[in-house]
Order: structure tokens, then sequence, then C-alpha cells
């Protein structure tokens, strides 16, 4: 990486130093550019190089600097975006090898037109687990994505490329997707802010989707001032200025599936807080387990038709799940949704006694490639199916989620999730930023 990029590492500084006339988008773009070159041959995380396009956004970018126009707060920086984003000119595979010939999208994703119409340069398309499902980011046809921490171990997924390449240092920002923890997974596996907005919240036309009900879009940064901009910027508005003072730790199924280590990172956080209470939301396996189902069924359903059509095109770990997902019945399905209904309110209800709701974003560090196993409470589990358990449950209650990187140097990754009420993000980035100033929240040292 250049000597220029790396003094502008972060989102928010590029943008000042290109709407300031410091630096140029174009010349940043390039070192962006040689930088996934080079770095990516480890990592794994890089689909497709948008080499021209970014070169041409880049100089628009420039030109209206040139003219004393404001290019917008994302001005020249660089993004990656998850696959199942629309591209205009390219054909949106949702990390399916079957759709690499598919009809190319003739617009971009409505988030894509938003972020760009703030000035940013897209310059790559990102690995993921075939149409979002998983948790790993090992896909038959793109290959397994790397975790740059430690390149012999998994990065998460389903956005696993999108958090690899902001970890490894390669973007100061990318987009992924989370339904049911696809952004608070990979984040915290590598070491970064993520930020599953809550449903609805941002823009979803144009991104291939995986559960409707529960699929959401959102940034990964290596800072907590670029997640806050990104954020604005994809929602269209700022995030009004809170104070966090009634928090409390979530327990039951939070405490009993985490490793011992999580209990290190909250004795930081009552260091500066006091003693949390532990709250409890009820029936929270339940709700995973509805998650799951909605999750099969829906997504199964999706893809109905071309299971029939040509199965032996699909991921192989990919097919069995969406087949096992067609014998969901709907009815079975519907209660389900129901209880996800039910769920919310019972969710919606905590968070009006606590303002904020910290809970372990992971159950443990990030597997190896080559013994994808991890420990929970129920002893030695898969990380495909288990990496999600404690995201899920938040996930069916549909409410924003803070993923947070715990300060761990010279450690695995570890995250937390901070959660909170739709339209009161404000206290979760207060929060987040008290925690960062102790100590307890931070990305740790860059992949060299």
């Amino acid at each position: 990486m250049s000597e220029t990029l790396t003094a502008l590492s972060s989102a928010a500084a590029i943008a000042s130093a290109v709407r300031e006339g410091r630096v140029r988008a174009v010349a940043i773009t390039r070192a962006v550019l040689d930088s996934l070159a080079a770095r990516d041959k480890l990592v794994n995380a890089v689909n497709t190089v948008l080499a021209d396009r970014a070169l041409k956004t880049a100089a628009a970018v420039d030109a209206a600097v040139a003219r004393g126009d404001d290019p917008g707060p994302l001005a020249g920086v660089p993004i990656g975006l998850k696959a199942l984003f629309d591209i205009a000119g390219l054909p949106t595979t949702a990390g399916a090898a079957m759709r690499i010939d598919a009809a190319p999208a003739s617009r971009d994703a409505a988030l894509l037109q938003r972020l760009t119409a703030a000035g940013a340069v897209p310059v790559a398309v990102l690995n993921m687990d075939e149409y979002a499902y998983g948790f790993v980011t090992v896909n038959a046809h793109f290959g397994t994505t790397r975790n740059p921490r430690d390149t012999a171990r998994l990065a998460g997924g389903s956005s696993g490329g999108s958090a690899a390449a902001v970890a490894a240092g390669m973007l100061p920002l990318a987009w992924g997707s989370d339904t049911n923890g696809s952004i608070r997974v990979p984040a915290s596996l590598c070491g970064v802010w993520g930020f599953r907005p809550a449903h609805g919240g941002v823009p979803e036309e144009g991104s291939f989707p995986f559960v409707p009900m529960l699929d959401t879009l959102g940034p990964f940064t290596n800072t907590l001032e670029d997640l806050r901009l990104a954020m604005e910027v994809a929602q269209g508005q700022p995030i009004a200025p809170m104070k966090a003072r009634r928090v409390a730790r979530l327990g039951g199924w939070f405490v009993d599936h985490a490793i011992a280590d999580v209990d290190k990172a909250f004795a930081g956080i009552e260091a500066l807080l006091g003693v949390l209470p532990m709250a409890e939301l009820p029936q929270v396996e339940a709700a995973r387990a509805a998650a799951f189902l909605i999750t099969a069924h829906d997504g199964g359903r999706l893809h109905r038709a071309e299971l029939a059509k040509r199965p032996l095109a699909f991921d192989p770990e990919t097919r069995d799940r969406l087949l096992a997902g067609n014998l969901v019945p709907t009815p079975l399905r519907d209660r389900a949704a129901q209880f996800g209904d039910w769920f919310r309110k019972q969710a919606l209800t905590l968070l009006q006694r606590y303002e904020v709701l910290i809970a372990p974003a992971t159950p443990d560090v990030a597997p190896l490639i080559a013994d994808p196993v991890i420990h929970t409470g129920f002893g030695p589990a898969p990380a495909r199916a288990n990496l999600g358990m404690l995201a899920q449950p938040i996930s069916l209650a549909g409410l924003p989620v803070l993923s947070a990187p715990l300060k761990r140097s010279g450690q695995l990754p570890l995250g937390l999730q901070l959660i909170g009420a739709p339209g009161r993000e404000g206290l979760l980035f207060d929060l987040a930023a008290r925690l960062e100033m102790a100590g307890v929240l931070g990305v740790q040292a860059a992949w060299t």
C-alpha cells in the first residue's frame, strides 16, 4: 500500500483529504487497486476487481473538486461490495457459480446508488457463502476466504470477503448483508467494526435476497467514526447523538455459550460503567430455532425452481440445506414467524427498561479451516451451523446491532453485540465510543 494511502487509512480521512484537494481520488484508487493485487493472494476476499469503473468514478470525483463542487461525505473512498449487490453491467452472482452467466444488472442497487452519490468509489466485488447461506465463506467455486489475523482460520460469513478485506487493510469500507449474523459473525472473527441495521433501515432494492423477513445490509470498517459515517450515508440522515445510561448484559443463553474471555471483557466494561445487571430475553433457544425454520423454509422456496431444474449446479453444501428447507411445512414456518412477532415485543419491552443490551457476537474465536469446530456450552460443535448461535435470536427481533471488536492485542479477535431499539442507534455509538476510549474496544494492529 502506498505511503499516501497508509496515512489516509480511514474513510473519513480519505474523504476529508479529497474534498479539500490535498489528494486526488484517482491516486487513492490506484493505490487500493495495487493493494488488492498484492494482498488478496493470501486472503481471497475478492471475486472481481472493478478497475475501469473505479478509475472513471474517481476521476469524476476529482473533476467535481476541481469545479469547486462538494462530491459528498464519502468523496473518493474506495468501497467493496458483497457479491449479492447489483452492479450495473455485471451479473449478480450472490456467490453462485451458476449465476456467472446471468444477465447483467441494468442498474446499481439502491444502496450503491446512495453511496456513489455521496462520492464513494466501488472497487471490488467480495466473496461470500453461496446465496448467503452459511457462516464461514467457504465457497465451492470462488474458494475459501481466509482470516487476515491468522490465514489458517476462517473469516466467518456469509459476508466474510467484506470483513476480511477491511481487516487486511485492503479497503477502508466494505458492505455486506446480515440475515442471521452474517455481518456480526465475520466482524467478530476478523476483529473489525460492523453494523446490522434495524430491519428495513437501509434500502435493500437491488440486492439478491435470501430471507426477506430477516435480510439487512450493513458496513464493515476499521474505525468507529467510519462506521457512523457509513451508516449515516446509508440511512440518508444523521444518527442523533444520545447518551446511554441504562446498560445491561444479556444472560442465560448468551452467557452459557461464550468462552471465558468474554467474562474478562465484561470486567473491563464494568470498570467503566459499574456492575451491570443481568437481563434475560425469554425463550432465546426457541427464537434461534424459529430463525432456523424461517431461514430454511424461505431460502428453500426461493430456489425451489432451480433446485428442480439443475440441482448439480449448486454448491453441494448449499444445495443440501436448501433441499432440506423445502421439506419444512409452511404452517410450521408461519408458527415460527408468529413466535418471532412475540419475541420482538419481548425484546422491545426489555429495551424500555434498558437502553443497550450487550452480548458476545460469537461463541468462540475463529476456527481453523482444516478443523472447523468451535466450543460452545454444548461442547465442541460444527462451525458452519453454530457460529451464528448468539446472533440469530437478535435477528429474529429485527433490532439494530453494533458489532464491536474487543481490544485483544496479540490474541485472536472476538466481538460484542451492542443491541438497541430501532431509532435509537445513537445510544449504541455513544456506548461504543466510551468503551473504546476506556481501552475495552478497538481494532488491533493492521495485518501485514
